[in-house]
């Protein structure tokens, strides 16, 4: 039986990660996905969240992925994310004030047109994924 599976994810700054993993879960728009060797044949758009790829060592690699689809067909994988940052790559300092900027900008939003507070909605979500995921190293 097999337990790996070929895995690629991509942004559009070029591939990220292209091997064998044996577990995949990821933020999809309707809540989390767990890929397993075998899994069905899938496609789905991305959310916001938390990744986690588990290596044929057992290794667990952790990500911030934000937006996207996922495939899954005949147990290749394809993951193409909007922005997907490994773990010790998030600038922590860098998330933090961003977040910092978007609760400023959302505690005046009687002010802002409602584009300007969806824009600044999305900054924060971005910006909580990646701190949340960094504050679990």
């Amino acid at each position: 039986m097999a337990t790996a599976f070929h895995i690629e994810i991509a942004t559009p700054d070029g591939s990220v990660f292209d091997g064998q993993a044996t577990r995949l879960i990821c933020r999809t728009i309707n809540g989390d996905v767990c890929i397993m060797a075998k899994h069905m044949n899938y496609c789905t758009a991305l959310g916001m969240g938390e990744a986690r790829v588990t290596l044929e060592d057992g290794t667990v690699r952790r990500a911030a992925c934000i937006g996207g689809m996922l495939n899954m067909m005949n147990n290749d994988c394809r993951l193409i994310a909007t922005t997907w940052e490994w773990v010790d790559e998030i600038d922590v300092p860098r998330a933090e004030d961003a977040k910092k900027r978007a609760e400023e900008l959302l505690a005046k939003k009687d002010q802002l047109s409602g584009h300007e507070v969806q824009i600044a909605q999305a900054k924060l979500g971005r910006a909580m994924v990646r701190t949340g995921v960094a504050s679990r190293k």
